[in-house]
């Protein structure tokens, strides 16, 4: 009986080496997974415009449709960021329409401050065809004491929204911005 446990003994060792081997390999596959999940996120909403995310063009190449949606535009500010912000007019025109509206900042503190600011598009479903060519959110904002600005969107609606049945009831787009204070704060 002695014998058969000595005999054993080496099997047991590289069972136990395995699921050693094999609880590392998860264990780092998830630390890497974790590092990697906020890049791969984003890659998936600005593919799919998941959760009112928009998406980037340099122009619009399927032309106009005799459709019309009204656009409105939102903002607001974080406390922690001393700037006030007038969202653009609302405006209606022709699905696939390049329009440019500006919003208007204006730095309330004695010192230079940077801001950035996050934007979302409801309903949200329609954020996959929501297309920005420029945008102010693309890069951080820096304000000096006082300062007030124009910030410009070129944007258009994509056409292949009226394709979409579930958006065909869809008569008004809320393109919503948050601003906060930039991290690299100019102060």
């Amino acid at each position: 009986m002695a014998e058969m446990t000595q005999s054993t003994q080496p099997g047991i060792n590289r069972g136990n080496r395995r699921v050693a081997f094999l609880g590392l390999g998860i264990a780092m596959g998830m630390v890497g997974l974790a590092y990697a999940s906020v890049p791969l996120y984003q890659m998936f909403c600005q593919a799919t415009g998941f959760g009112g995310t928009t998406q980037r063009a340099s122009d619009n190449p399927k032309g106009l449709i005799a459709r019309q949606m009204k656009v409105r535009f939102d903002s607001n500010v974080a406390n922690e960021l001393p700037w006030t912000v007038q969202p653009a007019a609302a405006i209606t025109d022709r699905i696939g329409a390049v329009d440019t509206v500006n919003f208007v900042a204006t730095n309330l503190s004695d010192k230079s401050m940077t801001g950035r600011a996050i934007f979302n598009v409801s309903p949200e479903r329609a954020g996959a065809y929501f297309n920005k060519i420029e945008c102010f959110c693309f890069t951080e904002q820096t304000l000096q004491p006082g300062e007030t600005v124009e910030m410009p969107i070129v944007f258009f609606i994509d056409p292949e929204l009226d394709t979409n049945q579930e958006l065909a009831t869809i008569k008004e787009i809320t393109l919503s911005y948050t601003f906060y204070a930039s991290d690299n704060e100019g102060s």
